[in-house]
């Protein structure tokens, strides 16, 4: 049973860096507790675990324009983040782990917003008319457990359709034509929306679904040189 909250805001860019923390994170959440960390990268194409980078990206139009490739530890798809987007992550033991519990922070946090969504097969939310806005994707290892994924808000579509390849068929089984009209912004739905607000929302939605507050979490107590070394090995060209 999840007694503590915790909530982990980022302060930097670098996926490299934010994925590395993502891990120390998993790594050290107490028991019976949740951490809430939202971030935010720039300019960057995540892949899922067993990916591979050139099917799923244009690698090479990503880094000519000074974007990153990175890879994460869960599975599931490639997705596009720049600061338009932000990203959350559920951090928990595994025996608290509970999607649907999850999920209603994201959904509560976005309808609290004005914004009427639903979860969609295994890993989208999807606006009421099937939009998508969020991704989502999960690991699970030692006993421990996250869930992550994004919320777009005023990604730039463009740069989605540059850098990832998305498969004909997939396009199709969604009943669109291009990866441009799968997925929504949320300020086409809520134009004053900003990422602090977005924020703000998540973990008043948080601390409601759960009936608790939530404390920041002590990122100063985490070991810096074995957060330095994750960074690196993310981003290291045998990793990514």
């Amino acid at each position: 049973m999840i007694k503590t909250l915790y909530t982990c805001m980022g302060t930097g860019f670098n996926p490299y860096e934010n994925l590395a923390l993502e891990e120390m994170l998993l790594t050290h959440v107490p028991k019976e507790s949740c951490i809430l960390y939202l971030w935010q990268n720039q300019k960057t194409v995540v892949i899922g675990k067993n990916q591979n980078a050139w099917k799923e990206c244009r690698v090479k139009e990503l880094e000519e324009d000074g974007g990153f490739l990175a890879r994460r530890l869960s599975g599931g798809g490639a997705g596009f983040h720049d600061l338009g987007n932000l990203n959350f992550t559920f951090l928990m033991n595994s025996p608290d782990y509970d999607l649907s519990r999850q999920l209603d922070v994201i959904l509560q946090a976005v309808a609290s917003l004005g914004i009427s969504a639903q979860k969609s097969g295994r890993n989208d939310v999807t606006t009421t008319d099937g939009r998508k806005f969020s991704g989502n994707a999960f690991y699970h290892h030692g006993g421990k457990s996250y869930h992550h994924g994004t919320l777009m808000l005023q990604v730039d579509k463009d740069l989605v359709a540059r850098y990832l390849n998305v498969s004909a068929a997939k396009l199709s089984s969604k009943g669109v034509s291009s990866v441009k009209s799968r997925v929504v912004n949320l300020v086409e739905l809520q134009p004053e929306l900003t990422v602090e607000a977005m924020k703000e929302a998540l973990v008043s939605a948080f601390e409601q679904v759960y009936g608790l507050p939530s404390l920041p979490f002590p990122v100063e107590e985490l070991n810096g040189d074995k957060t330095a070394a994750l960074a690196a090995r993310n981003a290291s060209f045998d990793w990514r």
